[in-house]
């Protein structure tokens, strides 16, 4: 069994406030993620490895972009996002 079928797997699009590098202009940025929710219950054909897996997963969601470009007008050039985490764990 593959982990994605112990997941729900969404993409969802949430706002942080970045910093462009190249010109110093804080802005708010829509960063998208791909958000993995465990699922409420194991899938019927697991083993007893599966069930082990299963109980130490956590919900996460891991950033998608990994460049944005700038919003100040006359900036707009692209800068990586270095200020976010690639992967962080949901608490639910």
């Amino acid at each position: 069994m593959e982990e994605r079928d112990f997941f729900n797997e969404t993409t969802e699009q949430r706002s942080h406030n970045l910093v462009c590098p190249k010109c110093g202009q804080p802005g708010e940025y829509k960063v998208t993620w791909v958000v993995r929710r465990k699922r409420a219950q194991l899938p019927r054909n697991a083993d007893e490895r599966d069930r082990a897996r299963f109980a130490k997963a956590q919900s996460y969601m891991v950033r998608r972009d990994d460049k944005l470009a700038c919003a100040n007008i006359r900036c707009r050039k692209p800068f990586e996002i270095t200020q976010l985490q690639s992967l962080a764990f949901l608490s639910e």
